[in-house]
């Protein structure tokens, strides 16, 4: 086997063992969304949780900015965002720029359920970081940003 051969081999395995690990992360995330969901709202699906954190973190904005932001059909996040209202953890209010249309914001006790769902997830992953250096982490985030946005890390 010739050097070229055995990088390319090499390569294809380690980037196999990162899908693995990959797939192990993903699994563990969605078990978090449901758990999260559930500390909201019993029975809440994790795409609602999904649609809470999204519409948090982005602040008042209009339906279709929140499908496009999530990527996801526009009639879904709809009824989707009536069961939150419904739970009373988001609000409508008119857009002031445009008369047609309605801007989505948490309200105080959607702000309240969410950040009291989030602590355990964020005390989980400040455990797991515990023993890490600062510089792992940081260098981990950089490194998950770069994959994210299909760039070569440093470049």
């Amino acid at each position: 086997m010739d050097i070229e051969q055995e990088t390319a081999e090499t390569r294809t395995e380690a980037v196999r063992a990162l899908e693995v690990e990959f797939g192990e992360l993903a699994s563990q995330f969605r078990r978090h969304m449901q758990d999260t969901a559930n500390r909201i709202s019993p029975g809440m699906l994790p795409g609602a949780y999904k649609v809470l954190g999204t519409l948090a973190r982005l602040g008042p904005i209009t339906l279709s900015a929140l499908a496009d932001s999530l990527v996801a059909d526009k009639g879904l996040v709809s009824r989707t965002v009536r069961e939150l209202e419904g739970l009373d953890l988001v609000t409508r209010t008119p857009d002031p720029t445009d008369g047609r249309s309605s801007l989505l914001s948490m309200t105080e006790t959607g702000v309240a359920k969410l950040r009291e769902a989030r602590q355990p997830s964020q005390n989980r992953l400040s455990q797991a970081l515990g023993e890490w250096s600062l510089d792992d982490i940081r260098h981990l985030t950089t490194l998950l940003h770069a994959l994210s946005a299909g760039e070569v890390p440093g470049a």
